[in-house]
C-alpha cells in the first residue's frame, strides 16, 4: 500500500504543466477529483448530526435510604390492605432528618406562612418543616379534639365519612399554606384539608407527603417522597375533584 502511494505522488509531480496547471489526462483527473470532493462535502453537510442523548437526571441519594426505611405490612389493618409503616424511619434519626430536610429545601423561600398538618402523622413532619422554614403550624384535627370555635369539613371515605376541624382565626385571608401528611392514597383527606383551608381564605400552595401512590403520577399539585423506585411524584390539583 505504501509503494502505491509513493508511485502516485511521483506520477503527479512528473505530469507536464502549462501556466502552473496540469494538462491533458492529469488535468481531467484533477478536475474530476475536485468535483467528487465537492459532492462529498455537500453530502456530509446534508447528513443530520446525531442528537446527543439527554443528560441523566440526578437522583437524590437520600431517597434510597428513605425508601428502605418504609416497611410494607400486608393485610393491615384489614385483609387486602398493604400498609406503609413509617415507624422504622422514625427510629433512624439520620433518615428522618433527610426526609424533613428534602421538604425544607423545597419549601424554604416560597413565602409559606403556615404549615397545616393532618392528624395524626402529619403532626410528625409538619412542625419540623414549619420551624425550619419560619412558618406557623396549624393542626387539622378529628372532631372533638380542638377546644373553642372550629370550622369543619366532612368528607367521604370508602366506608362511611370522616371530618377535619381547624380553629377559627388561625388563618389570615391570602396566607400561603402548605399541607403535610404522611401518605396520599385516594386523595380524599387531602382534598378535605384543601377545602377547609380555602374556606378560611388560605392560598394552598401544595400538599407534601412522604409516600405517594402511583395512581397520582400524572398530577402536579402534590409533591411526595416516593417509596421503592419512585421518587418525586406530581399531582395536578385540577385533576382531583374536591
Amino acid at each position: 500500500m505504501g509503494e502505491e502511494a509513493n508511485c502516485n505522488v511521483a506520477m503527479e509531480s512528473a505530469a507536464p504543466k502549462e501556466n502552473g496547471h496540469t494538462t491533458g489526462a492529469a488535468a481531467a483527473e484533477a478536475k474530476a477529483a475536485a468535483a467528487w470532493a465537492e459532492i462529498a462535502v455537500t453530502d456530509a453537510a446534508a447528513v443530520p448530526k446525531p442528537t446527543p442523548p439527554p443528560a441523566a437526571v440526578a437522583v437524590d441519594p437520600r431517597l434510597q435510604g428513605i425508601s428502605d426505611a418504609i416497611r410494607v405490612v400486608p393485610h393491615f389493618p384489614k385483609q387486602g390492605i398493604m400498609f406503609n409503616d413509617i415507624t422504622p424511619l422514625l427510629l433512624r434519626p439520620g433518615v428522618f432528618k433527610d426526609a424533613v430536610d428534602i421538604f425544607v429545601e423545597r419549601y424554604r423561600g416560597m413565602g409559606i406562612a403556615a404549615v397545616a398538618g393532618i392528624e395524626a402523622r402529619g403532626f410528625i413532619f409538619g412542625p419540623a418543616i414549619a420551624l425550619a422554614i419560619g412558618a406557623k403550624f396549624i393542626p387539622l384535627r378529628k372532631p372533638k379534639k380542638l377546644p373553642g370555635e372550629v370550622i369543619s369539613e366532612t368528607y367521604v371515605l370508602e366506608y362511611g365519612t370522616d371530618c377535619l376541624q381547624m380553629h377559627v382565626g388561625t388563618i389570615e385571608p391570602g396566607e400561603r399554606v402548605l399541607i403535610v401528611d404522611d401518605l396520599v392514597a385516594t386523595g380524599g383527606t387531602l382534598c378535605a384539608a384543601i377545602r377547609l383551608l380555602e374556606r378560611a381564605g388560605a392560598d394552598v400552595v401544595e400538599c407534601a407527603c412522604l409516600i405517594g401512590l402511583p395512581k397520582f403520577k400524572e398530577c402536579t399539585w402534590l409533591h411526595s417522597l416516593q417509596i421503592a423506585s419512585e421518587h418525586w411524584t406530581d399531582i395536578d390539583k385540577s385533576a382531583v375533584h374536591y
